[in-house]
């Protein structure tokens, strides 16, 4: 047997790609989306076909299984594997032509659908099969798995829109397949010829939605044209690699519609679905209430099913022709992008339990004819009462095709067993029902044991034949489909410890939405992934490289772990994960839990006591009056353990609670202008944090003025307050527990009896949630983070009659990845509005992000996140822009790579107040 060292070596020496088989490469291609985990020896990224077909005969010559991995969104556990794991995007991800007048593209199993769909888009045209992950997902991995879709109703599944391909085999050899009896591996012919039979009476019929086992071998079959390519598609990897495709596209529609229509519940949805199939659909989606938090924009009732069409008056006809309670037909694009998006929403919402339990995959899409849903569904509830399970289901329902999380306990002996007496219930009643175990994300280790209670035994017979024919070593996904594993080994929970942070670390389950490369609009996650393009910089890949430190079979340091901290050390705190991430990771939480404990007990780096203590040496400065000492050494000297590319922000000659001086109960305008006594205005704790009192207290300033113009005094704590955002963002939870204590005792046990404005958006999300977090016993702490508003929604909540004054200019700048993630900006959104202030702010992130870009190591990260959205909105900005930026970090980005002074948006309201606005009467 070739050893790991050997086999490496012999790879780097064939190859021209990377050969890794480090422990963090190793962690990082260990699970998928699914609940399972397989450990692999080593990780190849081949740069093209002749790189596979080396590393193919390769590990042949050793013995060692492949499996080939594309965006890693397989959630039946496909894409993982104890052999050599072949990463196809990495370098294997270029569209190589694109043909409108044929309607063809050929691609790299790497390529991501959304490159195809762009590049198609212009000329009218499109890939039809459209998973969710369709801004992840690979080619290679939908032919793989036969990939579906929203669309398939119209278009068909991915092996509908395949007409060739290259695959290499086990051992090197190349195929190319079409149609024809070309290209096909010996023998082939010749099984075909001896099960005319069983293919044609043992594969279930024409049910569109069969994707289980080798769902698409009756292909072959001489009447349906010996397609060799459809038969390959949904192979799961294990026959051979996909090196190149021809795919076939098709004609975008201009003006498609929708059409929302509304059941009384999930089952007449369900029934209703089949029906609207002779109108011609493009779409049949349903879900019902309990998946929508807001019915507010949706018809009346508890299920719904959205229906796109070709252009309204096919939309206005079904409706017209469906037997609904009540229905909305929409044209307008930007409308129908917000309808669709509580359909797509749904997809997060289903991995959470009412409770906040977590649901998770393995019966995502089982799928029946669509006749039969409605009565499919009605037992598949029944089936999860029985079991003591929940699930919500939603779907594809003009095919049948359900997707439902359920919260099964995976952790537990007993939970595993509930799951194996279930899995086998279910497979049964999909039976009943003529339908597939697998819809359209194949059968990896969740399903493929139970194929043959789907297939009788001569198909099951006739999958291994053909996959020895191809595979005749094994070696290629082995476990899979043929001579599968079981479905509760290799579980991935199994390896973890009982704690508290081992089950946060496991909500990632690996849907990779931290893996696109989009920009535009409000979404922040994940900027270092989009910076580097590498996995193990996502939210996921750290995800991942935190459960194997937990494990300890492949990270072996634990918390002193090298790789989870190089992978950790580019994450930028933003916590874009928190809100972005279908399950509501937060990895700027469990980067701080990591720093906490790989540090405990040593020197840490210089800059965690220079940034991460900045509270404390800014006070420090005030006291000493050392303001102007301190700024003009900044401009001649640099600071070890700072980046040298940065200049160091100035400290304000005097900190804003300095200066500041209470006023009395003020009045406000009315809104005929005259200014009115307000009897009981909300008293404002305005928080002095360690940004806005040291570094910006222009902005501190400019909040009072505004707020007491709206009629609402303001006062300041009593004592010293801090949200101790520094020391969480460099993992000193300890002294950041410290700090909060102190804090709270300033407040004492009584509440503020107002709101507590923060202007920091970093400092108001640090309260809102690391403060409870991090004290969670301390009723104090609840209180205080339930109190906690920001300038828009203090002035919205608490001055609702107030009026802006009106300044009537376009803005650019930045939101903050903060605000976006915990605090939400949609009373900023309404308050510029109402002050003429036209624009969007960029979303994503600024890429200082505190204490990230003045680390060494980071600037080159800085500035590329920057250049995503920022930057290039101001280099557009038309003259007379104001550059707005509630963050302090954002602004201080803003000035040093752009050269504009942005301000935040109280500084805008305050300048365009009367000379005697703010002022008592």
């Amino acid at each position: 047997m070739t050893s790991p060292g050997e086999l490496e070596r012999t790879l780097r020496a064939e190859l021209r790609g990377e050969v890794d088989f480090g422990a963090a490469a190793r962690a990082l291609a260990t699970m998928d989306a699914s609940n399972y985990r397989r450990v692999p020896v080593g990780v190849v990224a081949p740069r093209d076909a002749e790189d596979v077909a080396a590393a193919l005969r390769v590990c042949a010559d050793a013995g060692v299984p492949v499996v080939p991995r594309g965006g890693g969104t397989s959630i039946a556990g496909q894409a993982t594997g104890t052999g050599v794991v072949l990463d196809l995007t990495r370098h294997m991800n270029a569209l190589l032509s694109l043909d409108p007048a044929a309607r063809t593209a050929v691609v790299q199993p790497g390529l991501v659908l959304d490159r195809l769909r762009e590049a198609a888009r212009p000329h009218g045209l499109t890939f039809g099969p459209d998973p969710s992950t369709h801004s992840r997902c690979t080619l290679g991995g939908m032919i793989g798995n036969n990939a579906c879709g929203a669309h398939s109703v119209a278009w068909g599944t991915t092996a509908d829109n395949v007409a060739e391909l290259s695959v290499t085999a086990y051992g090197g050899t190349g195929h190319r397949l079409a149609d024809g009896w070309s290209g096909a591996p010996p023998g082939l012919r010749e099984l075909v010829a001896a099960n005319l039979a069983v293919l044609r009476t043992g594969m279930a019929g024409g049910f569109s939605r069969r994707i289980s086992g080798y769902g698409g071998l009756d292909a072959l079959l001489p009447e349906r044209g010996v397609r060799l390519a459809r038969a390959f598609c949904g192979s799961e990897g294990t026959l051979g690699v996909v090196t190149e495709a021809v795919v076939r596209l098709v004609e975008l529609p201009p003006a498609p519609a929708l059409a929302v229509l509304g059941y009384p519940d999930e089952s007449a949805a369900a029934d209703a679905a089949a029906g609207l199939l002779a109108y011609g659909p493009l779409t049949v989606e349903g879900m019902a209430r309990d998946l929508v938090p807001d019915t507010a924009a949706l018809p009346r009732g508890g299920a719904w099913l959205f229906v796109e069409t070709r252009d309204e008056g096919a939309a206005r006809g079904l409706v017209r022709a469906a037997d609904a309670l009540d229905a909305v037909v929409v044209a307008d694009p930007a409308a129908q992008r917000a309808l669709w998006r509580i359909r797509e929403d749904a997809a997060g919402t289903a991995t959470r339990m009412p409770d906040g339990g977590m649901a998770w995959p393995g019966w995502e899409d089982c799928a029946v004819p669509p006749a039969r849903l409605g009565a499919y569904l009605r037992e598949f509830r029944a089936l999860l009462a029985a079991h003591g399970l929940r699930g919500t289901p939603y779907g594809h329902f003009g095919e049948g095709c359900v997707h439902v999380r359920i919260d099964f306990d995976l952790a537990s002996a007993a939970g595993v067993s509930r799951y194996r007496s279930f899995s086998r219930d279910l497979a049964d009643l999909v039976v009943a029902h003529g339908g597939s175990l697998s819809g359209e994300h194949g059968d990896g280790q969740a399903r493929a044991e139970l194929l043959p209670r789907m297939y009788p035994p001569e198909v099951i017979g006739l999958f291994a034949a053909y996959k020895d024919l191809w595979d005749p070593a094994g070696g290629m996904n082995p476990g899979i489909l043929v001579r599968p594993a079981r479905l509760d080994e290799n579980l991935r929970f199994e390896v973890l410890p009982p704690t508290p942070f081992a089950q946060e670390v496991a909500r990632c389950v690996g849907v990779a939405k931290c893996r696109t490369e989009e920009t535009g609009g409000p979404a922040v996650m994940c900027p270092s992934y989009r910076a580097t393009g590498e996995e193990r910089h996502s939210t996921r890949g750290r995800a991942r490289l935190l459960h194997e430190m937990l494990a300890g079979e492949i990270v072996r340091d634990g918390w002193r772990s090298p790789e989870v901290a190089e992978a950790l050390d580019l994450c930028l705190g933003c916590k874009g994960c928190r809100s972005d991430c279908p399950v509501g990771v937060d990895m700027a939480a469990y980067k701080s839990e990591f720093l906490h404990h790989h540090w405990r007990g040593r020197p840490r780096p210089l800059s965690h006591y220079l940034l991460g203590g900045l509270p404390t040496w800014l006070r420090l400065i005030a006291r000493l009056r050392a303001a102007r000492l301190v700024n003009a050494a900044g401009k001649v000297l640099r600071v070890p353990g700072l980046a040298r590319e940065r200049n160091l922000p100035e400290v304000a000659q005097t900190p804003f609670t300095r200066t500041w001086r209470p006023h009395g109960p003020t009045a406000g305008p009315a809104p005929d202008g005259i200014r009115t006594p307000r009897t009981t205005p909300a008293r404002v704790t305005l928080w002095p944090d360690t940004f806005t009192n040291h570094l910006a207290p222009a902005a501190a300033r400019a909040a009072v003025r505004v707020l007491e113009d709206a009629g609402l005094p303001v006062t300041l704590p009593t004592g010293p307050v801090c949200c101790a955002l520094t020391y969480v963002s460099t993992g000193r939870l300890t002294r950041a527990r410290k700090v909060l204590r102190r804090t709270l005792d300033t407040f004492g046990d009584t509440p503020p009896d107002g709101p507590v404005l923060v202007l920091e958006p970093s400092c108001a999300a640090a309260l809102r949630t690391d403060l409870p977090a991090l004290l969670p016993d301390d009723p104090r702490a609840h209180r205080l983070a339930a109190a906690v508003r920001t300038f828009a929604e203090t002035l919205e909540e608490h001055a609702p009659h107030w009026t802006p004054p009106r300044l009537d200019r376009p803005v650019a700048g930045q939101t903050h990845c903060h605000q976006h993630a915990v605090l939400g900006d949609t009373a900023d959104r309404r308050l510029r509005d109402r002050a003429g202030l036209t624009g969007e702010l960029s979303g994503g992130c600024c890429g200082l992000a505190g204490n990230f870009g003045f680390e060494p190591g980071h600037h080159a990260v800085s500035v590329a996140c920057a250049e995503e959205q920022l930057l290039p909105s101001l280099r557009d900005a038309a003259p007379g822009t104001a550059v707005l930026a509630d963050g302090y970090s954002c602004r201080t980005q803003i000035a040093q790579l752009s050269g504009h002074r942005a301000r935040h948006l109280a500084e805008l309201l305050a300048e365009a107040l009367p000379p005697d606005a703010g002022q008592p009467m």
